[in-house]
């Protein structure tokens, strides 16, 4: 790249076998005061069955196969004794590489496989199960030494091939597929301030800071890259055309909660930059700690400099930040986007780049806003430190929409958010990630074993979940100057085919004590901080 590349043990014991696993409950997204109404899920919920036999699930239907389909072992592990977690999350990191190794296998054989569907078994189901089985249980073993043995994890093993559904879908057609109320925009950057009443204002000023910003090229947008065109996106590793649609097709969908008596109104806005510096590196020290290459797709960071796969909590306490208020040495990162124009970056033989089909050039953000607001129903109390969020699902193409929430739009559209679309925007506007993070938090615990559990979304009426507190919401909101057109991806995990719907962010708080106090009193006396 021209930049450079680089609690306690849980008590409840799991009852049932996780080939039959539970459905979480779905809490609803409330943004404070005048955010949006969406509604996910805090726990692990509809991915498909366990186990599913190493067949294509679109082999009677004549479609081509796309990509590999796995249960995620990550979120059918919610209690894992803290004692086993290091080993737990490396076997679950190997399990991802195990997953991209044999989707590489794949994408190299797939027209062998078109042909000869039994290809598939013998060359890439059928390994991969073997060794998604010696994990698995070495997983189960780690975990007895300590507890109690997981029952039915071995059922996690298969895989199967799946077809691209939204490949043959109408790609004009998708009107608010990604808001339809559910994560209806997560939260627009609008919500500015928690009451709704500058939508855009003091974030937007100028976003549309477009100065021509398609600058005529038209980025010739025709250089062979227009995604659905030929092999699609990224050599055929996508996006496609059907993954784009017209912001201006799209009907509003953004709704704001009425703020109730009590309601914690205020704002407080962190300034860490754009990435200017160009921190990147394709590792992910919450879910894959110790372990290089973790997310296998590049990140952007903001604030904290020291993250990186091996960063602990002392590290990042000691870590220089990007941040204007140097009490703040919070981490932000997302995964990358970049333009599918034929032009490479330094990391185009680098793991987390092109070795995992991540290709093109990395945009940096026209415009990053950090914002914390407040709870529509209550006050809001301090994050512990170290506190760890993920928020959407980087592989939700394969495991469903439980627990994605990607919030795509266009500045001047953003009461019309998307969730499994990129945005088609007109001239001179510019095209929005938003993430609306969990603003609910169970008191106890820093993280969880499947980093989900430990926080929540608000419920429908506003309300934290029994158990769970109200604490600062991020809302995090990226904007990108690129040409009008299909033209752009995030980068994913190979087998997620860069799809909209796998768009994620990551948090860690490391705000000192007394600058997240000041926090907690400007949000709760409805004031706007910075």
């Amino acid at each position: 790249m021209r930049r450079t590349a680089r609690t306690p043990r849980t008590s409840r014991k799991k009852r049932s076998s996780l080939a039959n696993r539970a459905i979480a409950a779905s809490a609803a997204l409330i943004l404070g005061g005048g955010g949006l109404v969406a509604v996910n899920v805090y726990a692990s919920a509809g991915e498909g069955p366990s186990g599913s036999p190493p067949t294509t699930r679109a082999q009677n239907t004549g479609r081509q196969m796309s990509t590999i389909d796995c249960p995620d072992a990550g979120n059918e592990l919610p209690d894992v004794p803290e004692q086993a977690r290091p080993e737990v999350d490396r076997e679950l990191a190997a399990m991802d590489t195990q997953i991209t190794d044999a989707y590489r296998q794949f994408a190299d054989r797939k027209e062998q496989i078109s042909r000869d569907p039994g290809l598939a078994e013998n060359a890439v189901l059928g390994p991969l199960r073997n060794k998604r089985t010696a994990s698995l249980d070495r997983i189960a073993i780690a975990i007895s030494r300590v507890g109690e043995r997981p029952a039915g994890i071995e059922g996690l093993a298969g895989c199967s091939l799946r077809a691209d559904d939204s490949a043959s879908g109408n790609p004009g057609g998708a009107t608010g597929d990604g808001g339809n109320g559910d994560t209806g925009g997560n939260g627009d950057g609008g919500q500015d301030d928690g009451q709704g009443q500058d939508q855009g204002q003091d974030q937007g000023q100028g976003d549309d800071q477009g100065q021509g910003d398609d600058q005529g090229q038209g980025d010739d947008q025709g250089n062979g890259q227009d995604p659905g065109q030929g092999q699609g996106g990224q050599g055929g590793n996508g996006p496609e055309q059907s993954d784009f649609v017209d912001i201006q097709s799209v009907q509003p969908n953004v709704q704001r909660p009425r703020q109730r008596r009590g309601a914690s109104r205020g704002t407080f806005t962190t300034d860490c930059g754009r990435n200017e510096n160009g921190k990147f590196n394709p590792d992910n020290v919450i879910v894959a700690p110790g372990v290089s290459n973790g997310a296998h797709h590049m990140h952007d960071y903001i604030g904290n400099q020291a993250n990186d796969a091996f960063a602990g909590d002392d590290d990042l306490a000691n870590g220089a930040t990007t941040c204007r208020n140097q009490g703040d040495r919070s981490t932000y990162y997302w995964p990358v986007l970049r333009l599918q124009n034929g032009q490479d970056e330094a990391d185009v033989d680098a793991d987390g780049g092109g070795k995992d089909q991540n290709v093109g050039e990395i945009q940096t953000p026209s415009q990053v806003t950090l914002k914390f607001v407040g709870s529509p129903v209550s006050r809001v109390t301090a994050m512990p430190r170290f506190l760890r969020i993920i928020t959407g699902d980087a592989k939700a193409f394969t495991n469903g929409d439980a627990n994605a929430n990607a919030s795509w739009s266009c500045t001047g559209f953003e009461d019309r958010q998307l969730k499994d679309k990129y945005p088609i925007c007109p001239e001179g506007s510019q095209v929005v990630r938003t993430f609306a993070f969990q603003n609910c938090w169970d008191g106890q615990n820093t993280d969880s074993a499947n980093h989900r559990t430990h926080v929540a979304f608000a419920q429908a009426d506003g309300r934290c979940p029994n158990g769970f507190r109200a604490v600062p919401q991020l809302v995090q909101r990226i904007v990108y100057d690129v040409p009008p057109g299909p033209g752009f991806a995030v980068d994913s995990f190979p087998e997620q085919l860069h799809k909209p719907i796998t768009d994620h962010g990551d948090f860690i708080n490391v705000f000192d004590k007394q600058l997240m106090k000041k926090m907690v009193r400007c949000i709760n006396d409805g004031r706007r901080c910075r």
